[in-house]
């Protein structure tokens, strides 16, 4: 029986014997060559992703910027670990690991930089810089990890001089063949053969936000335009301060909003108390801004809000007096105007507020096709990520491995004119004998790959405001969820090397005689 693996024992030590001097430090050893951060390192192409974070800088102007390598590994150290932005900066200072990931030479207590700088990376990369980043890395990975079919040529004996004239006998032919059957038209313009799987789904990646119902976003909006008075009655000339009932208007509020059941009707009279206080602040808000003349004292980000204000309550307005919830481009946070509720029909969820994915899996290798703050249909726009597919590998699938909602009759007949085989069921009655034409379990991996991202790294709470910072946030959890496959896959090499190994070792076992001599020799031993 394989013994436990125990705690060491330690005594314990008077707190006058543990000074720091005295502390015992492994900063004299080496760096264990296992470590996850070591392995992630020579992963990445640091050169490609620096080049591409680079491109996004402002070339002489400011300061000298913070090297890149030491801002993509703090991005992936951020995201990988689902920590905030401080407690970033604050391992990477107390963890020596982690500082070798991102490029130090020797150990460093001083913090990489100020972790508000982070809202600025993200802003700068965006989508497309963090998604490019995703395409190089996984072109890297692939490049390191031979074929199959290259390593099996590598191997196979050398054709003799009467193979070759053969071969090129046949390749004349061939060749003679397709210029008959084509006519004028060109050998170079022959089609290329489909290659690889493809697994296609969508998701929502919900925001950070407060559930939002009429009566609390009305609140907000109140909370806001009163904000707005108070600035704008400091700026002006005004002896009085202009009434705007906001305590009626809380204790109203306050009123509905704490009852633990309360019904349709009682919503409803709420959320008209909450118009009308809210109209009367913007009729003040118009008074003030015309006393002022042409100059608005509000600052940009106030700005903003006043108009977001505006058009949440002509959006509320609408609904409460044609008593429907649904209006086009609704508004769930003022402090996030950009987020849309997305329809998902769950179990635990049917609405998530956030933005929407559209996710490929190759080999593995998850990418961004498509991400929307409004709801879309994924099956209308298959197409559009089949030809994103050849983009980003020279070539059209030649399985493509779809939930129900792509497989349309019109996307059925797109693919069958690519020659991509669409996995999926048929379209018609089903037949007496089943056939199964999907596997139990085949899209498990785009599945599990969604529900690693929401519980592992975050993606169910994206703790972004902006719409941009927001986008880079999603896009470095994919290439975070990328990082982590290929650090648990078995170099291709290795594998290869050890089917070499038993290939040899079967040929040199056909014959009995010479077992004795093969198993003493010294290539063998070797």
């Amino acid at each position: 029986m394989k013994p436990k693996n125990l705690a060491a024992h330690r005594k314990y030590s008077p707190v006058s014997q543990l000074a720091l001097p005295g502390f015992e430090t492994p900063f004299v050893k080496q760096l264990d060559p296992e470590n996850r951060w070591v392995k992630f390192s020579g992963i990445i192409p640091w050169d490609e992703v620096v080049s591409l974070y680079e491109k996004t800088l402002r070339r002489n102007t400011g300061r000298p910027p913070v090297n890149g390598r030491v801002v993509m590994g703090a991005m992936i150290i951020k995201h990988y670990c689902d920590f905030s932005d401080e407690e970033t900066i604050l391992n990477i200072q107390e963890n020596m690991y982690m500082q070798y990931f991102c490029g130090y030479s020797s150990y460093d207590p001083t913090p990489a930089f100020d972790s508000s700088l982070f809202v600025e990376i993200r802003e700068r990369l965006g989508l497309a810089g963090i998604s490019a980043m995703n395409d190089a890395i996984a072109k890297a990975e692939k490049a390191n990890q031979p074929s199959i079919k290259d390593m099996d040529e590598e191997n196979t004996p050398q054709a003799t001089e009467k193979d070759i004239e053969n071969k090129d006998i046949e390749n004349k032919d061939i060749e003679n063949k397709e210029t008959k059957s084509t006519g004028d038209e060109s050998v170079d313009n022959a089609i290329v053969t489909n290659k690889g799987r493809v697994l296609y789904d969508a998701t929502a990646c919900p925001q950070e936000i407060a559930y939002p119902t009429d009566l609390n976003l009305l609140n907000d909006c109140r909370q806001k335009s009163e904000l707005m008075i108070d600035i704008l009655y400091k700026k002006s000339d005004l002896k009085v301060k202009p009434r705007t009932y906001r305590q009626e208007a809380r204790k109203d509020y306050l009123k509905t909003a704490q009852k633990k059941s309360k019904n349709k009707n009682e919503i409803h009279v709420a959320v008209g108390k909450q118009l009308r206080y809210l109209k009367r602040n913007f009729g003040t808000i118009t008074k003030l801004l015309d006393l002022l003349g042409k100059e608005i004292p509000l600052d940009a980000r106030m700005l903003k809000y006043y108009w977001v204000i505006q058009c949440c309550y002509e959006q509320q307005l609408k609904m409460y007096e044609t008593k429907t919830h649904t209006i086009a481009d609704r508004i769930v946070s003022i402090h996030q105007p950009h987020v849309r509720p997305i329809v998902r029909g769950k179990a635990n969820a049917k609405v998530e507020f956030g933005s929407k994915i559209n996710l490929s899996m190759v080999d593995g290798i998850s990418y961004i096709d498509e991400l929307s703050w409004d709801a879309f249909n994924e099956g209308t726009h298959l197409m559009d990520y089949i030809e994103q597919y050849k983009k980003r590998h020279g070539f059209y699938p030649k399985e493509v491995l779809a939930d129900k909602i792509y497989c349309t009759r019109e996307n059925r007949k797109k693919l069958k004119d690519l020659s991509i085989i669409l996995i999926a069921k048929p379209l018609g009655r089903p037949k007496a004998v089943p056939e199964q034409h999907v596997s139990p379990g085949e899209r498990n991996p785009i599945e599990s790959k969604f529900g690693q991202g929401k519980r592992g790294y975050g993606m169910d709470k994206i703790r972004a405001k902006l719409k941009s910072t927001s986008e880079a946030w999603v896009a470095m959890i994919v290439l975070v969820l990328n990082l982590v496959k290929m650090a648990g896959r078995v170099p291709l090499a290795l594998v290869f090397q050890y089917r070499l190994w038993v290939k040899k070792i079967n040929q040199q076992m056909t014959s009995l005689d010479n077992f004795n001599n093969i198993c003493t020799s010294p290539r063998f031993i070797s």
